[in-house]
């Protein structure tokens, strides 16, 4: 038997999420059983853990998005046991079983090789959100950005996609002006290599002018809604930015002048269902790109027995950096 954080929803509808013993019958089909070593925290999984958030279809359910950890059995000729592999998206930890557990089985097309210079800790403080990350600097460079064109912008810098963003561009030679409502965290931030910070309410409201001073040479935002529109309008002649998140809303109350005035390019960051040879390409870049001390910095450890309050607390927007989940403790 192994441990898991299973949920629950009773008669009423109401959800609950508690570890609970398993054993191997019950997991699900799949080509690939892997003891899992750590897990992470993402706001989607605060979702799964407490309401569901529409993304959990049926319980009990056990809640996880991406984990790493080691191959036990394999009928896929591409791993064997023995091999650190890495599972981020596939909508795994919402329609499928997770990795809020010691023991996950699912199918090999959706599990990376870990890359040499990574440890399976390290993979889980990177996760879903460094990936995207990764990701999203990826487009920007492929749209032609550059060090040395002027400072990019980072929104919600500190959250886990910030706060690895921050880090990878600095990383790399750009300048990072990382965007907070917390500035508290300004230190943090400036761990992490950002060389300006900005506070929110600079650029959280929409103005009257489509078009502002050209600031930005590049940005990746995680906020959507009304700071996504402005910052549109900032943006330099041909420049992009990179839409990973929408923490502060759905809608963009946008004006399309920036695209037909300046060149500007917003580009969709999708994670989940992402092509698996970029995948490899991107974790690759992950190993290389995303200084490992930097990386630490952002870790907070939790046990399997943490994350029902950790859920609540990312939902409420109160966790910093990189949740890193040791199921095993």
């Amino acid at each position: 038997m192994f441990n898991a954080l299973v949920v629950e929803k009773d008669a009423d509808g109401v959800t609950s999420a508690a570890v609970r013993k398993l054993t191997e019958a019950q997991l699900p089909p799949g080509n690939v059983t892997v003891a899992v070593e750590y897990s992470t925290l993402n706001y989607k999984d605060g979702l799964c853990i407490g309401p569901g958030g529409g993304v959990v279809k049926s319980y009990p359910h056990v809640p996880g998005i991406d984990f790493a950890g080691t191959v036990e059995s394999s009928d896929d000729l591409r791993y064997q046991p023995g091999d650190q592999v890495v599972l981020t998206g596939w909508r795994v930890g919402e329609l499928h079983w997770g990795g809020y557990s010691q023991k996950a089985r699912v199918e090999a097309d959706w599990l990376v090789a870990l890359p040499d210079g990574l440890t399976t800790r390290h993979a889980m403080a990177v996760g879903t959100a460094g990936l995207t990350s990764m990701l999203a600097v990826m487009a920007l460079e492929n749209h032609g950005l550059e060090p040395g064109q002027g400072p990019v912008l980072v929104t919600g810098a500190a959250g886990g996609v910030g706060s690895t963003a921050t880090a990878i561009l600095a990383n790399l030679g750009y300048e990072v002006a990382a965007v907070t409502g917390r500035l508290e965290a300004a230190d943090y931030l400036e761990s992490l290599g950002a060389s300006r910070i900005v506070e929110r309410n600079e650029i959280n409201e929409t103005v009257d002018r489509p078009l502002e001073s050209q600031t930005w040479a590049g940005c990746i935002d995680a906020v959507g809604g009304a700071m996504l529109a402005r910052v549109l309008g900032q943006m330099q002649y041909g420049a992009s930015v990179a839409a990973v998140g929408l923490a502060g809303g759905a809608d963009l109350p946008a004006s399309v002048i920036p695209f037909l005035l300046r060149g500007v390019n917003l580009l969709g960051i999708e994670s989940v269902m992402h092509p698996w040879e970029n995948r490899l390409i991107a974790w690759e870049r992950i190993a290389t790109d995303l200084p490992l001390d930097k990386l630490e910095a952002m870790i907070q450890p939790a046990t399997l027995f943490d994350l029902p309050q950790l859920g609540k607390n990312i939902l409420q927007g109160q966790v910093k950096g990189r949740v890193v989940v040791d199921v095993n403790a």
